[in-house]
């Protein structure tokens, strides 16, 4: 079962579930990107087996602002892969991405089929982010962005600056 929650109603067993299906690469910084919008999450019966979660956040192309549902922390317990909680979890929060100019997310290489099989598109263009000491390229990203078109038009090989954020930009 998945089931829809801001993160005020999330439970305790959240964020040790990051950090287990993660293997310790979990940090305080991706708890806080992750926090403050929608997260879906996956049960088998009574138990939290899985987690993804839609934050809001501004995207800088074709010298517009756009707003963007961005995907954080996607995990399935080890115990769990393989059997569609993933997919299901994407399904809910895609179907939240209307309300916004496009979705993105920054995948681990051995997600990249779940979200190309989902038809998230790979960002070719280089990418920045906007930083305290202004716009910085952010080349060890390139290629690893992902996105799915929305109501903005966009330009794949073109450049794409994130906002700014504690931990990892993308």
């Amino acid at each position: 079962m998945i089931r829809l929650a801001h993160t005020a109603e999330l439970p305790a067993a959240t964020r040790p579930l990051l950090d287990e299906a993660f293997e310790g690469g979990f940090s305080d910084a991706d708890w806080e990107n992750a926090l403050g919008g929608t997260h879906a999450l996956a049960f088998d019966g009574t138990e939290l087996v899985g987690h993804a979660a839609l934050v809001q956040r501004r995207l800088l192309h074709g010298g517009r602002v756009l707003r963007a549902g961005y995907v954080e922390g996607v995990a399935v317990r080890a115990d769990h892969r393989r059997r569609g909680y993933a997919s299901s979890l994407m399904a809910e929060l895609e179907r939240l991405l209307p309300g916004y100019d496009l979705g993105a997310l920054c995948a681990a290489e051995k997600a990249v089929p779940l979200y190309e099989g989902r038809g998230w598109q790979q960002w070719r263009g280089p990418t920045f982010a906007l930083t305290p000491d202004g716009v910085r390229r952010t080349a060890d990203e390139d290629g690893g962005v992902y996105v799915l078109p929305g109501r903005a038009p966009l330009d794949l090989d073109g450049g794409l600056t994130a906002d700014w954020r504690a931990g990892d930009l993308w």
